[in-house]
């Protein structure tokens, strides 16, 4: 792996680690593991260095991975036969001297490792140099513990070779236990069928054709399928081969840590699976009038608008219903919510305010609104006026016809002259108190408006600081935990291993070199 592809699986695992952090509760329980062993598995993988290519032997009872397993070493190490049952302990066996720490992180009991020599096959184990081969459990057997500890080594290796045999390799607890959640691990598995020799050779193409077949069902596309035979020494060969590309590349230890972290972004992704449409203008405007409503706003803003005409009344805001307030809540949360999972919907109600808390803050805002229901200032002023002028219309007025009928003494035209000064002031007077009428209908018009204005303003600070800023905060963390699994997801998938090419190792630099002249490590004539 290169100094590149260690850099940015650490980018990619840090991305991971952030996502769940920040996502914290609001995962179910199973994502949360899920994540957090793959963050944990990488970072200890990446932290023991890529200088080992781990690669697993998983199948189930009689697949005869234990024979495959001491086929390719060449040595009688992993338990065969009865005795594999019996025991639920991984075997290792690993071409360096320096497999001690890794060995220790996978959990390899010290009494089940051996150290290959090269004096068992010369320069034929430098091919494998840094190879660390394991020998799993049965994942089928009938006891628990062996189960356990398969799936908690999976993760853990770079290469996994799955072996079946004839009659199960569509048994449906290795599909559907095993095979379906590997999709994406393409490039770091191989699929081999074992005890080939018992098939008849004209079955033998149809049979490795019906498991590809299962394999691209189960979503696994491009999945090299080996047929083998620990017995006869059949396509060993093959496998060494395929062992040996993965050695040389070492890009399969990053393929497989970098499936692991797509995977488990895959799962934190079915936790935040889009962009939630919502903005929080738009959120307030659609709850404010409701709000209003409940709180009976406008009728208060009309009554101060007839205490300032009618020049008495002190009008109060009611407190508003419960239930109303309640049912704004939760209309808002099921808008609001609507695209989020059920630990974000919860972690959504939880960071709102309670109905009580914003009820409270909705009375305490609304009693700062000004309620006043005095005149306008000339009012008094402008009565004082029409009063006066009133009166003395009045006296000018009888003056005037008791001197038009004689009863005062005063000589024409003074009775007419005061008739007509009494019915001017009477005018005015009128004109006075229609001037001062209109200045209260439209002093009233802009309390009213001011009322329902500050009240609205009110309102939506409320609903802004209760319900609106706590939902946007969880919804950016939304935003963050997605894009932060997405930024997990982004890098290239290596190509499935065959065997078939490989880079060169230091046994094909050398001019010298030969092929193993074993007869184990050959394939045999007949296939």
């Amino acid at each position: 792996m290169t100094t590149s592809h260690d850099a940015t699986l650490r980018a990619r695992t840090e991305d991971l680690a952030a996502a769940l952090t920040l996502a914290g509760a609001r995962l179910d329980q199973a994502t949360s593991k899920r994540v957090g062993t793959a963050v944990e598995g990488v970072r200890q993988r990446l932290a023991l260095g890529v200088d080992h290519t781990v690669v697993a032997f998983a199948g189930g009872t009689g697949s005869g991975k234990s024979s495959l397993f001491n086929k390719i070493s060449r040595l009688t190490f992993a338990d065969v036969g009865v005795k594999r049952p019996t025991t639920a302990r991984v075997t290792a066996c690993a071409w360096s001297g320096e497999a001690e720490p890794l060995l220790d992180w996978i959990g390899v009991d010290r009494e089940r490792r051996i150290t290959h020599s090269e004096d068992l096959e010369g320069d034929g184990a430098r091919a494998l140099s840094g190879l660390v081969l394991l020998d799993l459990p049965d994942h089928d057997s009938v006891e628990p513990a062996h189960r356990e500890v398969v799936d908690r080594v999976l993760p853990l290796v770079d290469l996994l070779v799955w072996v079946v045999d004839p009659q199960k390799y569509a048994d449906d607890a290795l599909h559907s236990g095993y095979l379906r959640d590997q999709v994406g691990s393409e490039s770091s598995m191989v699929v081999v069928l074992n005890q080939i020799d018992t098939v008849p050779d004209g079955q033998r193409e149809n049979l490795a054709d019906d498991l590809g077949r299962l394999l691209a069902d189960d979503g696994l596309e491009g999945v090299h399928v080996q047929p083998v035979s620990a017995r006869t020494g059949e396509g060993i060969a093959r496998v060494r081969e395929i062992l040996e590309e993965a050695c040389a590349r070492r890009s399969v230890a990053a393929g497989r840590a970098a499936a692991e972290l797509d995977a488990a972004a895959g799962a934190l992704l079915t936790q935040v699976p889009a962009d939630v449409p919502w903005q929080l203008d738009a959120a307030v405007d659609r709850e404010l009038e409701p709000v209003v409503q409940a709180t009976g706003l406008d009728q208060v803003a009309n009554q101060v608008g007839a205490a300032v005409r009618n020049g008495y009344g002190m009008p109060e805001l009611p407190v508003p219903d419960r239930d109303a307030i309640a049912l704004s809540r939760a209309r808002w949360l099921t808008r609001a919510g609507a695209s989020l999972r059920p630990g974000w919907q919860r972690s959504l109600a939880e960071s709102v305010a309670g109905a009580d808390r914003l009820r409270a803050s909705i009375v305490a805002a609304l009693r700062e609104v000004d309620l006043e229901v005095r005149g306008p200032s000339s009012s008094r002023a402008l009565r004082q006026g029409a009063w006066v002028c009133a009166a003395a219309g009045l006296v000018l007025g009888v003056v005037g016809v008791l001197a038009l009928v004689g009863v005062v003494p005063w000589e024409s035209p003074w009775g007419a002259v005061l008739v007509g000064g009494g019915v001017l002031l009477l005018v005015v007077a009128g004109a006075l108190e229609v001037a001062r009428g209109v200045l209260r209908r439209r002093l009233a018009a802009r309390r009213t408006a001011q009322v329902r204005r500050d009240g609205r303003e009110a309102l939506r600070g409320v609903l802004v600081e209760h319900l609106g800023e706590p939902t946007q905060r969880v919804l950016v963390e939304h935003r963050q935990v997605r894009e932060s699994a997405l930024a997990a997801r982004e890098m290239p998938s290596a190509q499935p291993l065959t065997g078939a090419v490989r880079l060169p190792t230091a046994r094909d630099l050398k001019t010298a070199s030969t092929d193993s002249t074993d007869p184990q490590d050959r394939e045999p004539a007949s296939t």
